[in-house]
């Protein structure tokens, strides 16, 4: 029997979730979906053939015959759907961040915990079938030791000024991503050193953030890491991962939308960069449903879990500090409970 899901938020990527379960997913059903745009919510009905629209999540939640919900709204309303949910006792799939506050967060998992639901984390570049292969091949040793991990992430347009100016800035809503593929790939970070400048647009710089960042890592390990982001590439999304190691090095270079090459006396062309993040990421997105899924239908740890989903929330207002302050921030200054990290 297919897991009966409801999904919370109808906007773009609730909706892309909503596809991909309908398209792809097959041992889940959506049953009803809800957002406070009750128009947007009955759009996405009507073009899925989800049986529900509502404006209320609420009666997502009192419904006995859903499994689980999908929450897809905006971040400042994670943290209240999930102890909702974790009460009615929902199993959980949220959106990154799970929220800005680190209270909020610490009073979400205690919920979840507490109701003993499943909560996965919604960081998919984690099932992007590139950046997996390389987690495998160091999990087999295949260069040894790792010592440093280079990730490139730059986006091809800056968002809105109206969501730069809500979602905690660069280091919380676009290198948060890359603090948790650091953590994914090389294991737990203990200090980080940011910089950034405003290149872009001095727009961004005016509602007090940067649009481009470097941001050094030291893992547990020993390992050093370095991240770089900006808010704008003209030559697309631009997403890259390497690793050097002992016995040699890994590279996961970026995805083309088709391998066809063409030659003539100016040279080679290749395909463009995919433009957005939906193309570029379409696979990782439908992975990370399916082992949601199998994680509710088996009762089992998700992949991402509560805690993987707050160590990078941390990571980001370590970066913001240090980008303030101008000095190396240990994760532990942020939440003393990371100061005895595993390696």
């Amino acid at each position: 029997m297919a897991i009966k899901v409801g999904i919370i938020g109808a906007g773009r990527i609730g909706r892309l979730h909503a596809e991909n379960i309908v398209r792809y997913v097959h041992d889940a059903e959506v049953v009803a979906v809800a957002d406070i745009v009750e128009e947007a919510a009955h759009r996405c009905a009507e073009d899925l053939g989800i049986p529900r629209a509502l404006a209320d999540y609420r009666p997502i939640l009192e419904d006995e015959t859903v499994d689980a919900v999908l929450i897809c709204t905006s971040t400042d309303t994670h943290a209240e759907i999930i102890q909702a949910a974790a009460a009615a006792g929902k199993h959980i799939f949220c959106e990154k961040p799970l929220a800005l506050d680190l209270a909020e967060i610490d009073s979400a998992l205690a919920a979840v915990e507490g109701a003993g639901v499943i909560l996965q984390v919604g960081f998919n570049r984690r099932f992007d079938p590139n950046f997996r292969r390389l987690k495998e091949l160091l999990a087999q040793g295949a260069i040894g030791k790792p010592w440093l991990l280079k990730i490139t992430s730059y986006d091809p347009a800056p968002p809105p000024l109206a969501y730069i100016k809500v979602s905690g800035g660069i280091f919380l809503d676009m290198t948060i991503h890359d603090f948790d593929m650091a953590r994914f790939l090389l294991g737990e970070v203990e200090e980080v050193y940011a910089a950034g400048s405003v290149l872009v647009d001095p727009e961004i710089g005016n509602a007090g953030d940067v649009d481009t960042a470097a941001v050094t890592l030291r893992f547990a390990s020993g390992a050093l890491g370095v991240i770089t982001n900006c808010r704008q590439a003209t030559y697309g999304y631009d997403q890259r991962v390497e690793v050097l190691g002992e016995k040699g090095a890994l590279f996961a270079e970026n995805p083309r939308p088709h391998t066809a090459v063409r030659v003539d006396g100016d040279g080679y062309h290749s395909p463009p960069l995919h433009h957005f993040f939906v193309e570029r990421y379409r696979e990782a997105y439908i992975a990370e449903l399916e082992a949601f899924v199998e994680a509710v239908r088996e009762g089992k740890e998700p992949p991402v879990t509560g805690h993987d989903g707050k160590v990078p929330v941390v990571m980001g207002y370590a970066a913001k500090r240090s980008y303030e302050e101008g000095r190396p921030v240990k994760l532990a200054e942020i939440d003393p409970s990371l100061g005895t990290q595993s390696v």
